[in-house]
């Protein structure tokens, strides 16, 4: 059964810009450590594919808060919640700490679909219980 739906659309652009304003900074209040050496990596490589990485991953986060119905207070955090892939490129929802033991407690389960183009990234996510 549907326990909550969430969807996200991002501005690129403001990522982009509070990316000019706080450097590092903002990337860390946003990604887990392993976004954050995936997002270092594909920065140096091309940075403009560097910020639509933060973009869709700041987008994922928000829409799988909403799905939850916790918007961005505890238990739920940036940085507790994770967005993987599998070896197919399929996104996943990856929670670590007080998240995922209140995640698990309520036996819920996550799907989660990202995209971007141009200017936007958007994210739909659908919570079930187990």
């Amino acid at each position: 059964m549907i326990y909550g739906i969430g969807t996200d659309i991002c501005d690129v652009r403001r990522i982009r810009a509070s990316l000019e304003r706080h450097g590092d900074r903002f990337a860390l209040k946003i990604l887990s450590d392993l976004e954050f050496k995936t997002w270092k990596a594909r920065s140096a490589r091309w940075p403009e594919r560097g910020v639509r990485y933060l973009a869709t991953r700041f987008s994922a986060k928000e829409a799988f808060s909403k799905a939850v119905g916790l918007g961005m207070r505890m238990p739920m955090t940036w940085r507790l919640c994770e967005i993987g892939k599998e070896l197919s490129g399929k996104p996943v929802i990856v929670l670590h700490g007080e998240l995922k033991e209140w995640f698990d407690s309520q036996g819920l389960r996550a799907h989660v679909s990202v995209t971007d183009e141009s200017d936007y990234a958007a994210s739909f996510c659908v919570v079930e219980t187990a």
